[in-house]
């Protein structure tokens, strides 16, 4: 690794992690601020097929000796982490607003995740519990364990760089697992020093590899098909939902059970009782943290019919109050720039559908620009891809209202009575997260076992999550599998069922076992008269 000036602070050239060396292999890549591309971040190379070969054989050599280091002393490792982390917070977080144009605040909360992860998993080194389980036959005990799996895929997203790695990571080496990790092209740095610090911290070499590259018809996509090669006995995923079904199929043919986080068309619903003022904070961040570039981000804004027209003016207002610029700069602003031009591109198309669809276009004008400024951005808009905050009206079965969008943007779908709401809250292909603002107990009761999604807030955004609550969705936001708390552990272990035989013979089960047998019954009733 070499460091180098750039425009906003030195640039890092790096190569593959594999087994504890740098590799420098594959066509070399750039990685540049997308609030201002004059700023080079980072420059790596593109892992091929055979880098990626030779990560899955090294972290099978580091497999062996891993699975085999107690628990508990796995766990000291992430121990060790925590402190590394907050050592190093305040330098991932100013790096985090650089490379992937978040705001510091959110910057910062999204190192805090990773901290808070391995604390609550470096614990878990010392509950790793199995069960002694009672035998039906005397002089034999039974017992179950949780085993590691072996060598793990992982591919994550670039919009949580450091978050979500490790609600990855971090289960999968705590439980003995060893890992290839090919992260976003979108955050190379951050994934580069984030495997430096587990290294730091005294994980062995060779137990997280990180491969760099891109996705579709790259080291993404070479990486899912050696799953076909047996080289990965688990995978996991955070991403769309198209790349997660293919990544399912590739999983399925290999009986492996995959880890799939997926996208999300998330309601936040308003009710007729609802407090406005909390209401209409709640809807706001959910809509625009991170610049709607978050799964979890609200896509619906259900409002009750008797306070549509009211919530409408004051929720326009305080969109027109959003603040957009460079975070770099400006650390006040509320969201920055578009992580990369796919999310820009798919955001700029999304004017089309609504235009097509009929769909109402409240406040927005697309791409901020010289000539199309926006009267509260900060910075210079011809350095990155910044879009104004949109707002729309729909209606149930638009596109605008079914397809995730993945920027900026917000629908408004007046409904009628909590039923309604609910019913069209479910009508969307998605099930992630979900919101309901209401101080109606029955009705807050109604809508969290009517709804339809992975994860529910009564009078909060549908965004954040804690690192000790289950994360995940159902319909296409996810096949089941959750994330953080320990509930992560089934996706990272399986269990082994062990029987000790004392006796010195063969004892059959449900053959040779002593069943008690009744006695003749009495006939109470004649007895009784």
């Amino acid at each position: 690794m070499r460091a180098f000036p750039s425009k906003y602070g030195n640039a890092l050239e790096f190569g593959h992690l594999i087994g504890g060396e740098e590799v420098y292999e594959g066509e070399a890549l750039e990685r540049r601020n997308p609030s201002d591309r004059e700023d080079l971040v980072a420059r790596f190379p593109e892992g091929t097929k055979e880098v990626l070969r030779r990560a899955a054989g090294k972290a099978r050599e580091a497999f062996l000796e891993w699975s085999r280091t107690p628990a508990p002393v796995r766990g000291q490792v992430l121990f060790n982490l925590v402190k590394v982390l907050e050592r190093e917070k305040p330098a991932l977080t100013r790096l985090m607003v650089r490379e992937v144009g978040k705001t510091p605040k959110e910057a910062a909360g999204d190192v805090q995740e990773a901290i808070d992860t391995a604390l609550f998993f470096a614990s878990e080194g010392r509950r790793l519990y199995g069960q002694t389980v009672p035998s039906e036959m005397p002089h034999k005990e039974l017992f179950t364990f949780r085993r590691p799996l072996g060598v793990v895929g992982i591919i994550t997203a670039g919009n949580f760089p450091i978050a979500v790695p490790s609600w990855k990571l971090i289960p999968a080496v705590l439980a003995g697992n060893a890992v290839v990790w090919k992260p976003s092209d979108d955050s190379p740095a951050l994934s580069y020093i984030f495997a430096k610090l587990f290294e730091e911290a005294g994980l062995p070499p060779g137990v997280i590899n990180v491969v760099f590259g891109g996705g579709k018809s790259s080291t993404g996509q070479w990486m899912v098909e050696l799953m076909d090669e047996g080289l990965f006995q688990k995978f996991a995923f955070t991403g769309s939902t198209q790349v997660g079904r293919w990544i399912g199929e590739v999983a399925g043919r290999n009986l492996i059970r995959p880890t799939l986080e997926l996208g999300g068309k998330n309601p936040l619903v308003v009710m007729r009782d609802a407090d406005l003022d909390l209401a209409l904070e709640g809807a706001w961040w959910s809509a625009f943290a991170t610049g709607g570039q978050r799964c979890t981000s609200a896509g619906n804004l259900l409002v009750d019919a008797p306070i549509y027209e009211e919530f409408k003016r004051r929720f326009l207002e305080k969109v027109e109050a959003t603040r957009v610029g460079n975070p770099l700069l400006h650390p006040e602003v509320t969201y920055g720039p578009f992580i990369n031009e796919r999310f820009f591109a798919r955001w700029q198309d999304h004017y089309r559908m609504g235009e097509e669809d009929g769909a109402r276009l409240l406040f927005g004008r697309g791409r901020i620009t010289r000539e199309n400024p926006y009267p509260r951005f900060l910075g210079d808009p011809e350095v990155g891809l910044y879009g104004w905050p949109t707002v729309w009206e729909v209606r149930p079965g638009m596109r605008l209202f079914e397809e995730e969008v993945f920027g900026p943007t917000i629908n408004l779908v007046r409904v009628d009575g909590i039923e309604e709401a609910i019913e069209v809250a479910n009508r969307t292909p998605y099930g992630l997260s979900s919101a309901i603002y209401t101080n109606h107990r029955h009705w807050a009761y109604l809508f969290k076992v009517g709804i339809r999604a992975g994860m529910t807030s009564i009078n909060n955004a549908t965004v954040g999550a804690e690192a000790h609550l289950p994360f995940g969705g159902v319909k296409a936001s996810g096949n089941g599998a959750r994330e953080s708390g320990i509930w992560v552990l089934e996706e990272y272990t399986y269990w082994h069922a062990v029987n000790e035989e004392y006796s010195g013979r063969l004892q059959l089960a449900q053959m040779d076992t002593g069943y008690v047998r009744p006695k003749a019954p009495t006939p109470w009733e004649e007895v009784l008269g």
